[in-house]
């Protein structure tokens, strides 16, 4: 039973549980609500009013039920995992290989190889704070703990939260650096996208780290998260990335992946304040086509 508890300091004296709750603890005012019902908060032991005061040397504890999920089937691989601590892993993803189970996913995915990884531990959860696509390998955040998860996510799509990917493209970019501001809607049925005047702002930027004859490895950075950006952006440039089935053509050495690896994960760690930051290098298939 995942808990979170916080001993009340002489400066936090006279506060209320509820915002002892949501400031120090930082838990969501969703989770409050559900835990003050389910008689999920206790202050040294006992069920807790929202509005009681605290003293000094108090413990204040939120306790919770994670759900039950449907069965899991263990998949053994290896799997590299080049950070983690009590509350996260960062683990570096190979492609071809998809983040979730689902009904129409049922083979190797992170999730089960996580899980076989792990021993197969009763009461498993897999909670992912950022994803990657089937087709591109690197690093991913996963959280061990519900609360864990909520509080990194809250960083998404912030200058604390950074992600940074390698891509092997098609062609050269008219400019060694820049930004491409291009908005991105859903392209009639199925998963495919395209920059359309009315999509949703999309932000990436880039650099040129290496050129060929005929290709270009790119460094970019997310400043928001849609589905595809990279992928999308880099087509939309004329720059589709090598292997893209689905914004550019196949390549015969990428079976069922393309050339984006990300290859860089920074973070400030939400319950220590120390900013994490993980690196990979570009993968020997992609580094082989330049």
């Amino acid at each position: 039973m995942p808990a979170v508890t916080h001993e009340i300091t002489e400066a936090e004296a006279g506060r209320t549980v509820k915002s002892i709750a949501l400031k120090e603890m930082r838990l969501s005012h969703s989770r409050f609500s559900s835990l003050k019902y389910s008689r999920g908060i206790r202050l040294d032991g006992e069920q807790a009013r929202a509005d009681q005061r605290v003293r000094a040397g108090q413990l204040l504890s939120a306790q919770w039920e994670e759900p039950l999920r449907a069965s899991l089937t263990p998949y053994e691989a290896p799997l590299f995992i080049p950070w983690q601590d009590a509350h996260y892993f960062v683990i570096d993803k190979p492609a071809p290989l998809p983040t979730l189970c689902s009904a129409r996913q049922e083979g190797a995915t992170l999730e089960n190889t996580l899980y076989s990884c792990l021993g197969c531990p009763a009461g498993f959860l897999f909670r992912p704070v950022n994803r990657l696509d089937k087709g591109t390998s690197g690093l991913l955040a996963v959280a061990k703990d519900a609360h864990a998860q909520q509080l990194l996510q809250r960083q998404l799509h912030t200058d604390t939260f950074i992600r940074e990917y390698l891509a092997v493209c098609e062609g050269h970019p008219s400019q060694a650096e820049g930004v491409i501001d291009l908005p991105i809607a859903e392209a009639g049925e199925g998963v495919k996208r395209e920059v359309r005047p009315d999509g949703k702002r999309a932000v990436t930027h880039y650099r040129v780290e290496q050129e060929t004859e005929t290709r270009s490895l790119l460094r970019l950075r997310l400043e928001t998260g849609r589905t595809h950006q990279i992928r999308v952006h880099l087509a939309a440039m004329n720059c589709p990335i090598v292997g893209d089935y689905l914004y550019g053509k196949p390549h015969p050495d990428l079976s069922g992946r393309f050339a984006l690896h990300a290859c860089f994960l920074q973070f400030r760690h939400p319950f220590t304040g120390e900013t994490v930051s993980v690196s990979s290098p570009l993968p020997h298939a992609l580094e082989s086509l330049l």
